[in-house]
Parts: structure tokens; sequence; C-alpha cells
């Protein structure tokens, strides 16, 4: 084990100066990053090894999009869970979690390793607590699996399966939960909290050794934590506001973030022209393989 992994510092590899980029993930089937812009409405792809970019418009915002073993994608919209087919850029309804919150959307999503899909949901003004994390069932039913928060983010599952760490980012704070079997969730335990002025903790992802990458959203970093919530590494970025990271690349070890520029003053976006765009790094010790959803879509 190395606590000091990161080889190289973030540069801007897409100049999207998009609001709000989130939900990155490596999807090896088509060697290709994919990700989102929950307030364009936009679902994008981008292939480091020849620089290729497409975008496709989504209905809705939409939070994540997570490749499904049949095929395609399921994609968290604001009026629930969909099929996005990136062929045709159809989208087909699968379930609304959420019926009674119209004000609530999709926000940040992961599959596990038995290919079961977990997402939160939050509510679009960040100001009631109406979100919570779900599990989608064999049925296609959405099972609620956590407290309420105003905005959850994350989740994401340790390399054996065992444990999902999930975020309350207004209340600065990640958590941690035992996964049984079934899907049940047992033992909540704060796992990390960020500290008051240090930024709010946005998405995390887990890399092979266990550690727990958080983005921090006005904070400026991305924080690697051991599995016993210890700091280990800091990456500092140009911009102030990383919304989550993606392990891709052939060996897994590039480094891909997302970042937002939905806060800033014209002022602040002209001194930071980057807010906004996809940024990778490259690490030491590389990320888990992508998993497929394979349970409920």
């Amino acid at each position: 084990m190395t606590d000091k992994v990161v080889v190289s510092a973030p540069e801007s590899v897409w100049g999207l100066a998009a609001p709000l980029l989130e939900g990155p993930v490596w999807v090896e089937r088509d060697a290709a990053l994919w990700f989102v812009d929950i307030k364009s409405h936009k679902i994008h792809r981008y292939d480091p090894a020849t620089g290729d970019k497409q975008s496709w418009d989504a209905p809705a915002q939409v939070g994540f999009a997570l490749p499904c073993a049949s095929g395609g994608f399921v994609a968290g919209l604001q009026t629930g869970l969909a099929r996005f087919d990136p062929a045709d850029g159809s989208f087909t309804p699968l379930v609304d979690p959420e019926p009674g919150l119209p004000g609530n959307r999709l926000n940040d999503g992961t599959v596990d390793p038995q290919g079961r899909l977990w997402f939160g949901t939050m509510d679009d003004g960040e100001s009631d607590a109406t979100g919570t994390i779900y599990r989608l069932a064999a049925d296609g039913s959405c099972v609620p699996s956590t407290p309420k928060v105003s905005i959850t983010n994350g989740p994401a599952v340790s390399p054996d399966g065992k444990t999902i760490y999930h975020v309350d980012t207004l209340g600065a704070v990640v958590y941690a939960c035992d996964i049984a079997a079934d899907g049940t969730l047992a033992n909540p335990r704060e796992f990390v909290r960020i500290a008051e002025g240090e930024g709010f903790p946005d998405g995390p992802c887990v890399d092979s050794e266990g550690f727990v990458w958080v983005s921090l959203y006005a904070g400026s970093e991305v924080r690697r934590y051991s599995p016993a919530g210890e700091l280990v590494e800091t990456v500092s970025f140009p911009v102030d506001a990383i919304t989550k990271i993606a392990f891709g690349g052939p060996d897994l070890k590039t480094v891909f973030a997302t970042t937002a520029n939905k806060h800033l003053s014209a002022e602040d976006k002209a001194a930071r022209p980057t807010s906004g765009d996809l940024f990778s790094f490259r690490v030491t010790v590389p990320g888990l393989p992508g998993t497929m959803i394979r349970v409920g879509a």
C-alpha cells in the first residue's frame, strides 16, 4: 500500500465551462468516459485515446448515466429512472421513485459488485431535507435506504461490496454503512466530516485499495482517505468546485474529474476560466473495474 499516489496535476481535457458536470463513469466496453451536465440536460462521452467527444440531449435534468449489462444505460432524470440508448438518443421511462416530490431530482449513482444500482435524490432547491439513497430492487421498485437530507451524493461501494459510502453534502459528512447480502443497510456511522470553511463533500469514489476519494465543492480539491477515515493525500485544482472523480483508461490509473461553475459570478468565471471543465490526472494506484447494472433494469 502506498499513501502518496498522485503523479500529475489536474489538467482540463474538455473545455465545457458547464454549469454542473457530474456522474463520471468509465465504461470499459467502449473504452470511454461518460458523464452528465445536470443543468444543461446533457449526457457526454469522452474517448481519451482519440479525443473524440459526443453529446446527447436529455429530456430533463440528468444526474447520472450508468451502463447496463443488457446494453445501453440507465439514466437518473428529474422525472425518475429511464433507459437511455445512445444509438438513437432515446429515453424510455422505468420508474419514478418519488412521484409525490416534484421538487426533487435524481443526483448521483453507482453500481455495486452484485450489479445493483444505488442512487440518490435531492431537493432541487438545495434546502429541504427530502433526499435519500435508493436501491433498485430486482422487481424494479426503488427501496429507500438512508435517512433524509437535502443533498445526497454518492454512493460509492468498497471493493468487497460490504461497505457503502454516502454523503450529506450540506451536513458536510460522509457516512459508511454495512451492506447485507440482500442489500439492506446496517450500522450507519460517520466516516469523514469536512471542517467548516474547507468546502462541502460531493461525489465519493473508491480505488482498488479501498481508499475513499472525496471531491470538495467550494473546496478546490479532492481528498483521499484510508478505509479508517484518515486523510492521506490531497489533490489541488485550479477551480473551486469539484463534483466527482472516476478512474479510467486501460490501466484504470487516469482519474477524470467533473467540475461546476453554476455558483460563480461572471467575474469569477473570467478569473477561473476552466471552471465547469472535465479534468484528468494520473495516479499509481488504479481504480476498480467497472460494474454494469444487472438487477432490476
